[in-house]
């Protein structure tokens, strides 16, 4: 895979494909964080003398009425203020007269943004089903093809996988550093812990039965901790994926000395609040969060481990009755002297809800991070 050194991007027109999808409230931008991960590239390109056009998406665009609540427009006034010495312009279409009107009189040095590249699905899907000749089109405005997207990495679009068909092709500063971070997991130091929790496991199944593998121990939390827990014991009315128990019954016999599932928990029952042993759990229980003796279980692990990867949460952090599972494992893991790498967006927001940032590596990805470690491959580079 070719990188953005390996390429002669000086005074080239260079498209560079971002991902810009910034959480937003109210019209304003309520975190940057996507914005600014990207500016390496971008000023990489910028000093190389290059014409620089960018492309994202932002949000899904499934109506008309989806473009107003979607548009790139805000992050270009916030680029703006990163990038004041630079000037930067802002196409609000995704092809025509207009947008290559823009490209064309582009001066080395300058940046154009072009408006969400998902507008162009509302018209049978063309960027989300890789359209070929969208693709075509857009990689005709430029010269080099730079894919510093790594949250679209598990996508093959138009404007990722399509382009680079059609033009020279590498990845930027963003994606080539969470490959070094995450390539880290692949062969890791041992003992290697993971902590994984979230709501369903159906949404991890790939990824558990992959990763399983290559741990010692998988330690486990929330709705997926639920889901174990079941096929052996009574867990209420607890979040439990109930297609997987028998699964879930099969990894817990293959990996019995690698899966640790809690052994006390705490629960909700009408409004009543309580630690419970898991032998303990009546039909009307809920499970919310890993119990004390669980926490303390789980500190041991972690502290003897030497690679660690968290993704997702122990239980309902948000409720102050049910974050200290959550809490704890995120202190622990801070303090801990292992690689310790948090991936997936319910870990990121609860270390920054905690503010727990004392880590090896955050990665951004979400369901690319997910993928990558499963597969060890990046959907958006493959050939058909």
């Amino acid at each position: 895979m070719k990188t953005i050194k390996d390429l002669d991007v000086w005074d080239k027109k260079v498209i560079l494909r971002c991902d810009l999808n910034v959480s937003i409230k109210d019209g304003k931008i309520s975190s940057d964080e996507r914005i600014i991960a990207s500016l390496e590239t971008i000023k990489y390109l910028i000093n190389s003398n290059c014409k620089l056009i960018i492309m994202s998406h932002l949000g899904k665009v499934k109506t008309e009425e989806d473009k107003k609540n979607n548009s790139l427009k805000v992050v270009y006034e916030r680029l703006k203020e990163l990038l004041p010495d630079i000037n930067i312009y802002f196409c609000p279409e995704t092809r025509g007269k207009v947008l290559e009107d823009y490209a064309q009189k582009l001066q080395n040095g300058e940046i154009l943004l072009m408006e969400n590249t998902r507008f162009e699905d509302l018209d049978n899907k063309k960027e989300s089903n890789n359209d070929l000749q969208l693709a075509k089109y857009w990689a005709g405005l430029g010269e080099v093809f730079i894919d510093d997207a790594f949250g679209m990495t598990h996508r093959r679009h138009a404007s990722n996988n399509g382009i680079k068909k059609f033009l020279p092709s590498g990845v930027g500063f963003l994606i080539a550093k969470e490959l070094e971070m995450l390539d880290s997991l692949m062969n890791p130091e041992k003992p290697f812990v993971v902590i994984m929790g979230g709501a369903k496991v159906e949404d991890k199944s790939l990824l558990i039965e992959s990763i399983i593998k290559r741990t010692d121990y998988l330690l486990l939390g929330g709705g997926i901790a639920s889901t174990f827990l079941a096929a052996n014991h009574n867990v209420g009315k607890s979040l439990v994926s109930k297609e997987y128990i028998s699964e879930a019954k099969k990894l817990l016999t293959i990996y019995k000395e690698r899966i640790i599932l809690p052994i006390d928990v705490i629960v909700k029952n009408n409004e009543d609040i309580h630690i419970k042993n898991i032998t303990e759990l009546n039909d009307d229980d809920i499970i919310y969060d890993i119990g004390p003796h669980t926490i303390k279980e789980y500190e041991q692990y972690i502290n003897k481990a030497k690679t660690i990867f968290m993704n997702g949460t122990a239980g309902l952090y948000e409720d102050k009755n049910f974050e200290q599972g959550t809490k704890s494992i995120l202190a622990f893991c801070s303090k801990s002297t292992a690689k310790v790498i948090l991936g997936g967006g319910d870990a990121l927001a609860s270390a920054d809800h905690f503010n727990i940032k004392d880590f090896y590596h955050l990665s951004t990805g979400g369901g690319a991070t997910l993928n990558y470690i499963s597969t060890g491959k990046l959907a958006c580079m493959e050939e058909d």
